[in-house]
Order: C-alpha cells, then sequence, then structure tokens
C-alpha cells in the first residue's frame, strides 16, 4: 500500500491545534475500543461528537448519523470502521473539510487516501489516537 503518515512530529502538531474530534462508527458499549479511545480523548479536554446512526448519544454527547449533520468545522474526522468503509467515509469528510482524516490502528485504504490528498486533508492511518496522543505528553 502506498501511503505515508506524517512525522511523529506533525502528529504532534496535529493533536495540540485540534479541538474537535468526529467519532465515525463511535459504539455506546464501554467494552469496545472506540469508545475506550474517545472516553480518553474527551477527559483530554477535546470536545466530541459521535457520528453513528444506530445509537443516540455517547459518553454524554448527542450523536449524529452523518458528518454532514455536523455544525461548525471538525478538526479531525477519527473512524472506527473497518478498512472497506475508509473510502465512502473519506468521501464524505471531503464533504465538510476536516483538517485530519484518522483511521485507527489496523485500519488503512489507499482509495481513502487519495481522496484526503486530492482534498488537502491530511491523512493519517493504522495510527491508535489515544497513543499519539499519550506520545505528546
Amino acid at each position: 500500500m502506498e501511503f505515508e503518515n506524517p512525522s511523529r512530529e506533525e502528529i504532534k502538531e496535529v493533536l495540540k491545534k485540534a479541538n474537535r474530534i468526529a467519532v465515525v462508527g463511535l459504539s455506546n458499549n464501554p467494552e469496545r475500543t472506540s469508545y475506550m479511545v474517545t472516553e480518553a480523548m474527551q477527559a483530554a479536554g477535546y470536545e466530541i461528537i459521535p457520528v453513528n446512526p444506530m445509537v443516540d448519544e455517547v459518553l454524554g454527547q448527542k450523536a449524529v448519523s452523518s458528518l454532514k449533520e455536523i455544525d461548525g468545522h471538525v478538526d479531525i474526522v477519527n473512524v472506527f470502521r473497518r478498512s472497506e468503509h475508509l473510502p465512502a467515509v473519506a468521501k464524505e469528510a471531503a464533504e465538510i473539510k476536516p483538517d485530519v482524516f484518522w483511521a485507527q490502528l489496523g485500519v488503512e485504504h489507499e482509495e481513502a487516501y487519495e481522496i484526503c490528498k486530492e482534498n488537502q486533508i491530511t491523512c493519517i492511518m493504522d495510527r491508535c489516537i489515544k497513543v499519539e496522543h499519550a506520545l505528546t505528553k
């Protein structure tokens, strides 16, 4: 697969600048990785927007069913979906123009990367946002 993540320094800057994180595929099940990772990011002071048509709210935040329902700018779109879903999510993300498209550990897709590049969206894949955030301290 032909994609390259930003350097650790660039990722650190991304996380320092960001305030709002839209979390695609965020589960309301505390046992799920998406919940645990997002809970940690919320505790670190980020505004969380759950994006999941199957839930009403997660971590005390009202959920939206798609990225297009979000008012205002989104700094990071953090994706907890399987790799094959990334191109569709990247296309939707391109419509709202976030600064960063972030696919979690083990999740990557070349077409999604290309969509991000074409739309000047920083693309980070196969990295855990919680782990990267811990490294910024």
